[in-house]
């Protein structure tokens, strides 16, 4: 193989199948050698001033970096791009989207424009350039519905990629943004350790519609995380659902955790379900409340 084209499969191969007219400018190729090179099918346009080497990228990685290089070297993923890369959307069936503080429009690209984006807003994720996780979260809350929102935040705090000081951060530099309010909302109801699953995003809602008392969620008692633990009441309640305990082994391990936490830390556990705490949220409520109220005397004759 030729080194000029060597070198232009070389490049290509670290931006997702893509080199710009500079990049092969820079290599020595003149104007009517990518002419030559374009009518031949080696080099496809793909965007105004960049090439697809060989084929088109199908990868969704691979299309970002061509539209990345189209917009320039400051551009990043952004919005619902950013979101599929952050894994809040599990496809790419959206068109690329890219910020920039240039005006750097491109067909078959959304390009929003912003100068007032620090370095602090991008990351480096599989090489792309992208907004951060809690930029991105503040860009697509007008898009997404509440619930969906508060899981995105929290499989994000999961995958150690968000904290709420990342998010509370984004909220307090660009406080006018229509995901502002939406987020403050979603870190009002937060707790130190994120939710697993939507039954817990569920709870907090439910806690306070029904006014039970302070508790923690996600607390780690004798070697378990707990769903709910009521410290004044020292009592563990666990949300179940069909689809996660449903076999003979998390029914064991079910029962393992609750007599373990009850014969170490003398804390008894009460178990309650999405279906009950949906379809019959008040008549679950009262019964909860009652538990309490019965543990809080107990807990107060024993001292």
């Amino acid at each position: 193989m030729h080194r000029v084209e060597r070198a232009i499969a070389a490049l290509a191969r670290r931006q997702g199948g893509h080199v710009t007219r500079g990049q092969l400018a820079a290599l020595g190729l003149e104007r009517h050698e990518i002419d030559y090179r374009l009518k031949r099918g080696t080099l496809i346009l793909v965007f105004a001033g960049v090439y697809a080497v060989g084929h088109l990228p199908t990868n969704p990685i691979d299309r970002a970096y061509g539209a990345l290089l189209a917009c320039g070297s400051g551009a990043a993923l952004s919005h619902r791009s950013a979101g599929s890369l952050w894994g809040i959307w599990k496809d790419w069936r959206f068109a690329l989207e890219v910020v920039t503080a240039a005006d750097r429009r491109r067909q078959g690209v959304i390009v929003h424009r912003s100068a007032s984006l620090t370095p602090a807003d991008f990351r480096t994720e599989r090489g792309l350039r992208v907004t951060s996780p809690a930029r991105t979260l503040l860009d697509v809350a007008p898009r997404l519905p509440e619930r969906r929102l508060v899981r995105a935040t929290n499989e994000l705090r999961l995958a150690d990629r968000l904290t709420l000081g990342q998010l509370r951060d984004v909220c307090d530099r660009f406080p006018r943004s229509a995901g502002a309010a939406m987020l403050r909302s979603v870190l009002d109801r937060s707790q130190t350790e994120p939710t697993r699953s939507d039954l817990e995003d569920d709870f907090p809602p439910f806690a306070a519609a029904h006014a039970l008392p302070r508790y923690v969620m996600n607390r780690h008692i004798c070697g378990y995380r707990v769903d709910v633990f009521f410290p004044a009441e020292r009592l563990v309640l666990e949300i179940d659902s069909w689809k996660f305990h449903q076999s003979r082994e998390a029914f064991e391990r079910d029962r393992r955790q609750d007599a373990d936490i009850l014969e170490y830390e003398g804390i008894p556990t009460v178990r309650t379900t999405w279906t009950r705490l949906s379809r019959e949220a008040a008549r679950e409520a009262a019964r909860l409340a009652l538990i309490l109220e019965r543990r809080r005397g107990e807990l107060d004759s024993a001292a």
